[in-house]
């Protein structure tokens, strides 16, 4: 059964896109710790971020730090959080979370609630920045 991100690489379940190649997708996470929270995925759904094979991984991380540069552009911060859980999706995935302090990217903080317009609106300052 595909998971969630597969179904959003697929476009079965909408997201807001801020960038995708042949081999990734990076979207906005919709429960996010800070305006401009986005995810990182390899589009080949593997569970664990270290079973991809080391070209995958190495491209992973190579277009997560291009989005993270716009990021950090987009949604002024002193910098960009990277963290890794995997837990609560089967599906290896980066998350990229603009900080102004260590305590911004505590994953038991409560999770921002945006409307359809303050997403679509860092999503754009995102794709400008690319």
């Amino acid at each position: 059964m595909a998971t969630i991100f597969s179904k959003i690489v697929k476009g079965e379940i909408p997201s807001y896109k801020i960038i995708e190649d042949e081999n990734f997708y990076a979207f906005l996470d919709i429960f996010p710790l800070a305006k401009g929270h986005t995810l990182v995925i390899p589009k080949k759904e593997v569970d664990y971020l270290f079973d991809l094979d080391d070209e995958l991984y190495a491209g992973l991380q190579l277009f997560a730090k291009k989005v993270a540069v716009a990021l950090k552009e987009a949604m002024p911060c002193v910098k960009v959080g990277v963290a890794v859980l995997g837990l609560e999706v089967p599906h290896a995935h980066i998350h990229l979370v603009p900080m102004q302090s260590e305590k911004d990217i505590n994953f038991a903080n409560p999770k921002l609630k945006l409307s359809e317009a303050e997403f679509k609106e860092i999503q754009q300052k995102i794709q400008n920045a690319l």
